[in-house]
């Protein structure tokens, strides 16, 4: 059981994890659950870590949806969520066997590797077929529900099929908010995860400080716009979910010798 100073101390770190995701998602496109998976799962363990990260999405992705309403391309979208449905539940049931240990290795090999193919694929051939589309919408739903994070499968899908970049920031922002609560009612459907025990408060408190975070992050975003390049923004995000991705294989490899 914690006491109130660790709840207090959790509260903040989450809330101030969300803030920067959803400041650097707002800057760059992408970056919530980059920085706050990895974060969030070494705060509450890996399984309630990424359930919430999976509900930031969402309630970012929404709000940054309105905002860019016009650019979206609804075609591509759906050709990526529906695929996205099966590889949620393999995901969510992923989730469900496998141990705390294995799940934070897991994250964090995701994330690590996924970072390091972004980074070092610089020309890739195109591919614009339909089967690039519904094998990275089957990826994202996996992703996404073990790990919180499907960007860098989108954005290796953008350069084979060389979408604009535009156009796909904001189609980017409804894939990750459905992507985002198709694994939360997997994991919910599956009994893949817990009240969030480890956070001393319930998941609907947590979802509203989620909400006060993630509002915060976007006024933030709006001051830090004129300042902040989206490059220097997505270099940050990239910099903390490797940090973040390094330290939860090191703490799931010694969870399992010990």
């Amino acid at each position: 059981m914690l006491t109130y100073d660790e709840i207090v101390g959790t509260l903040i770190i989450i809330v101030l994890a969300v803030m920067v995701g959803t400041v650097l998602q707002r800057l760059s496109g992408t970056g919530v659950g980059l920085v706050v998976a990895p974060v969030l799962s070494l705060v509450l363990g890996p399984t309630a870590g990424v359930l919430l990260t999976n509900m930031t999405t969402t309630i970012s992705g929404f709000l940054l949806m309105l905002s860019v309403w016009s650019r979206i391309r609804w075609r591509q979208y759906w050709w990526i969520i529906i695929p996205a449905l099966p590889g949620a539940w393999a995901g969510a049931w992923l989730v469900s066997q496998l141990s705390a240990a294995w799940l934070f290795i897991l994250l964090g090999t995701i994330i690590v590797l996924a970072l390091l193919i972004t980074v070092s694929l610089r020309d890739l051939p195109e591919f614009t077929g339909r089967t690039a589309t519904v094998v990275t919408g089957t990826l994202g739903g996996l992703f996404n529900s073990t790990s919180g994070v499907a960007a860098p499968v989108m954005v290796i899908y953008a350069r084979i099929s060389r979408w604009d970049q535009r156009s796909f920031a904001a189609t980017l922002q409804p894939i990750f908010m459905t992507m985002g609560a198709l694994s939360v009612v997997m994991k919910l459907w599956t009994g893949a995860v817990e009240d969030s025990p480890e956070a001393g408060v319930s998941l609907a408190v947590l979802v509203v400080f989620l909400v006060v975070a993630i509002v915060g992050g976007l006024a933030i975003a709006l001051l830090l716009s004129r300042y902040v390049s989206a490059l220097l923004a997505r270099r940050m995000a990239m910099t903390l979910a490797g940090l973040g991705g390094i330290s939860a294989i090191v703490r799931g490899v010694f969870q399992l010798s010990f």
